[in-house]
C-alpha cells in the first residue's frame, strides 16, 4: 500500500527540528509500507531542503493542477470543480486537495492511506485501516494528540464530543485509489475537504466506514495555529445544517441558563463534560488524559461564539484560508449526487 502526505511548509525558527522529526517518522514508516509519496507545495528553497532530507525515505512530488483538471475532464463535470483559469498554480482554492489528488494519482497501489503532515501513523494503525478496506472504499479513524498542552486539551475535547455523538473528522483516511479516481476526486474549492471526500464517495455508491476503535496520533498545533483556527473550524459547520442550528443556539441557551441562576448554568456545563467523558471512553481512556473532558464547556462556548463569526465571514465572501476566501464549506450530499448522475 501507499501513504500519501501533502505538505506545505513556510519555514521558520523550528523548521530544522520539524524536518528532522518528519525524516525520522518517514524512516520508521517506510519499513511498514511499500511506498510513501510526499507531495510538497512549499516554496522552492524549502522544497529543496525537504528533498535532501527525505528523498531516501519517500518519493517527493510537487502538486500538479493538471491532475485535478484531468479528473474533471475524465468525469465530464464530476465533483471536482474550479474556476475557469489560465493555468496558474493557484487556480484551485484548497491546495491541500490538489496535493492529495496528485499523490493518489501517482500512487502505485490500490490501497492508499492519506494523511496530513501532522499525523503520525504506526504499522498497527495502518494495518487496521487497510484491513477495513477489504469491505469498504473509504475508512476514517480517530485522531488524538500525542501531547497535551493547554490548547491541545481545549481543541482535543472537540474530538471527544464528536465521537460521543457520532464520529470524528480526522486528518487521515484509508481509501481505494480506483474509487476516488473513478468519481473524479473531490472538490478542490471547499474548506471542509474531509467531509467533501466522504460525501463524494458515499454519493457515488461507495461504502464508507468510521472506525472509532482505531486511534492515530497527531501533533498538536502551535498556540498561534490554535488561535488562527477558531473561526475557520466553526465555518466547517456551515456544511452541516443540523449541527449549525444547534451551535447557533449555544450562546442564547447559555445566557438563558445564566439568568436562571448558577445551578442551571452549572448543570448545563456539567452535561457537556459528561458527553465528552463518554467520548473518551469510546476512544479508550488510555489515549486521552482524564482532565480533557473538563474543557468541554470552554470549547462549547467558544464554538457558540465563533459560529456566529463564521456566518459573518460568509456574508463577506467566505472565510480566509491561506490568504484567500473560501465560500463553500462542503457541498451537500444531494448536490454531489446530482453532479455525479449528470457526469
Amino acid at each position: 500500500m501507499t501513504v500519501v502526505i501533502p505538505v506545505k511548509w513556510s519555514g521558520g525558527g523550528e523548521e530544522s527540528y520539524r524536518v528532522e522529526e518528519m525524516g525520522r517518522y518517514l524512516d520508521a514508516l517506510r519499513h511498514a509500507v511499500e511506498e510513501i509519496v510526499v507531495v510538497d507545495g512549499s516554496a522552492a528553497p524549502i522544497r529543496r531542503e525537504h528533498q535532501r532530507a527525505w528523498a531516501a525515505f519517500a518519493r517527493l512530488l510537487e502538486p500538479d493542477d493538471s491532475v485535478v483538471e484531468s479528473l474533471v475532464a475524465a468525469t465530464e463535470g464530476g465533483t471536482v470543480s474550479g474556476p475557469a483559469g489560465d493555468g496558474r498554480a493557484d487556480r484551485w482554492l484548497n491546495g491541500k486537495v490538489v496535493g492529495a489528488l496528485t499523490g493518489i494519482q501517482a500512487a502505485r497501489n490500490e490501497h492508499v492511506v492519506l494523511a496530513d503532515d501532522d499525523v503520525r501513523h504506526t504499522p498497527s494503525s495502518i494495518a487496521r485501516l487497510v484491513e477495513s478496506l477489504q469491505e469498504a472504499d473509504l475508512v476514517k479513524p480517530v485522531n488524538v494528540f500525542d501531547s497535551w498542552p493547554w490548547h491541545a486539551r481545549w481543541d482535543g475535547v472537540r474530538t471527544l464530543l464528536n465521537v460521543a455523538l457520532a464520529s470524528d473528522w480526522p486528518g487521515t483516511f484509508a481509501l481505494r485509489r480506483s474509487m476516488v479516481l473513478e468519481v473524479g476526486g473531490w472538490s478542490a474549492d471547499v474548506l471542509f475537504e474531509n467531509l467533501e471526500l466522504w460525501r463524494t464517495v458515499e454519493a457515488a455508491g461507495g461504502r464508507v466506514i468510521a472506525r472509532t476503535d482505531v486511534t492515530v496520533r497527531r501533533k498538536p498545533p502551535t498556540t498561534g495555529q490554535f488561535w488562527s483556527q477558531r473561526v475557520r473550524q466553526a465555518y466547517d459547520d456551515l456544511a452541516q445544517p443540523g449541527r449549525l442550528v444547534a451551535e447557533l443556539a449555544i450562546v442564547p441557551l447559555a445566557l438563558l441558563a445564566a439568568s436562571r441562576g448558577p445551578r442551571v448554568l452549572g448543570a448545563l456545563a456539567g452535561a457537556t463534560v459528561l458527553v465528552a467523558a463518554h467520548g473518551r471512553r469510546r476512544i479508550g481512556a488510555a489515549h486521552v488524559p482524564p482532565s480533557v473532558p473538563l474543557w468541554a464547556p470552554v470549547w462549547a462556548l467558544e464554538r457558540g461564539v465563533c459560529v456566529w463569526l463564521a456566518l459573518g465571514s460568509r456574508t463577506r465572501g467566505g472565510v480566509r484560508y491561506h490568504g484567500r476566501r473560501l465560500r463553500v464549506a462542503a457541498h451537500s450530499a444531494d448536490e454531489l449526487g446530482r453532479r455525479l448522475s449528470a457526469g
